[in-house]
Order: structure tokens, then sequence, then C-alpha cells
């Protein structure tokens, strides 16, 4: 165990700043000019079923990706890239309300997933291993606390200890039956319960992303706006998320941990 330098420290404290204090609700709101809140109690009728419905599926499709083709190819951040596609995509979403939502939500959680890996690679990550990818995918659960968080339970390394034997054993089951044994069986429970808890803190922030997208009149430049905001916000969060990671392998959990809650 070793100590940070100033400069880590530095980077620490930036990480920390995302993590602790997840921007997506207020850039969104800013967009729309209204608050988040009421924008989601006018969602239409059966609106909350389908945007959980289209969530679900979204993971799955980037479950398959992470387990499939998060090593190949992934180079250093493009962000720019990623979010040409994300506007591109959100555009065709804006459009056309919540129907285009569930049809463009997998495609833009894939475009992000890719996003979340080259940030991850560019922070020492190994995606050659099954953990790291299935790390890739649970970035979609940081910085959206599930409703019924309260702030403590909301904090980073909370979550990530919550997290910490799911993804376990996601990992140790893949390690058993193999990337293709385990996507022809995606109903293992151990990958189930990894995709449950990520989906139940992801759909906050799609909800949140859907009531902002549906303002009347926002239309296609809007949603597509919107969508560089949504993938954004998970850029942010991976880069803050990997670069903690990357210390820890430096300098042990526990220092990294300590000065991360003393950073300012």
């Amino acid at each position: 165990m070793s100590t940070l330098s100033r400069e880590e420290l530095l980077e620490l404290s930036r990480a920390r700043e995302v993590l602790e204090h997840p921007s997506l609700a207020i850039r969104l709101a800013d967009r729309v000019g209204r608050p988040i809140e009421g924008l989601v109690q006018r969602l239409p009728e059966g609106a909350r079923d389908a945007l959980s419905r289209a969530t679900r599926r979204a993971l799955d499709l980037s479950l398959t990706a992470a387990l499939s083709t998060l090593d190949r190819g992934a180079r250093d951040p493009e962000d720019w890239l990623h979010r040409a596609a994300a506007l591109a995509v959100g555009a065709a979403g804006g459009a056309v309300g919540i129907a285009g939502l569930a049809l463009e939500l997998p495609i833009s959680l894939t475009v992000m997933l890719r996003s979340i890996a080259a940030h991850a690679r560019a922070q020492g990550e190994d995606l050659g291993e099954v953990a790291a990818r299935l790390e890739c995918l649970t970035v979609f659960a940081y910085g959206s606390p599930a409703a019924e968080d309260d702030a403590a339970d909301s904090a980073y390394f909370a979550v990530r200890a919550a997290f910490a034997t799911s993804l376990g054993k996601a990992a140790e089951y893949v390690a058993q039956r193999g990337t293709a044994g385990a996507l022809a069986d995606r109903s293992a429970p151990a990958l189930v319960q990894l995709v449950a808890r990520i989906g139940q803190r992801l759909g906050v922030a799609v909800t949140d992303k859907a009531a902002a997208q549906l303002v009347p009149l926002l239309g296609a430049a809007g949603g597509a706006a919107i969508n560089a905001l949504f993938l954004q916000h998970y850029q942010d969060t991976a880069r803050a998320h990997f670069t903690v990671r990357r210390l820890e392998r430096a300098h042990g959990p526990e220092a990294v941990r300590r000065a991360y809650a003393e950073a300012p």
C-alpha cells in the first residue's frame, strides 16, 4: 500500500465529484426548462411499464455485447464519435415518442457501452477478462440511484459493495460455462440478478430521459440533445469509476478509499 501523489489526489477528487454528485437530472431539466419530477408525473398512461420493458431489453442486448464483443476493437476513448452516434439515434427516437424510445434505447445503450469500454481500457482494464467487461456494464448503475435509495445508500462505494457479490457470481458463471454457454442461457440466476440490479438503478435515469424527451414540441433536435447529455453522463461516470479502480490497483483499495473520503 502506497501514498497517492498530488496529481493522483486531484484525479481522485475529480472522480469523486462526478460519482457523488450525478448531474443527469439537472442537465435534462436545464435542457427542457422544467423540473424533471413534474415531467415524470406527466408521462402518458402505461409509459412506465413500456420504459421498464425497454430498459430490460436494452440491458439484455448490452449483456450480449459485454460478454462477446467488448474485447474486440475497443480503442482509446473517442467520445466525439460515440456522441455523434447518440445524436443520430436520439433524433430518431425523439421524433416518434415512447415507441421510438423503446427502439432507440437498446441502440443507445450499446453505443454507450462501447464508449464505457473505451474508457475502461484507457484506465488499464483488461477487457479480455470477463469480470472487466461486466464491470463496464455496471457503470449504468452508478449515478442512477433507485427510487427507494436514501442518500447514504446512493454513495459510490455503497453501490460497489452492493454489486460485488452479484458481479462476482456472474463472472464465475461465465468462466465456468464459457461465453457461448452463458449467452445461450441468460436465464441463469447469476446473470439475471446482475442485470436486474443494474436495471433497477438505470430505470430511474431512463425515466428522467424519457420525461425530458417527450416534452411536447421538443422533437428530433431535442431528442438528439438529450441523448447527447445521457451519453456524456455515462462517459463521465465511466472515466471516474475506472480512474478509482486504476488507483486501487496501484495503491490498494484501503488507501484509495481513505483518500476518497478525505477529498475536497
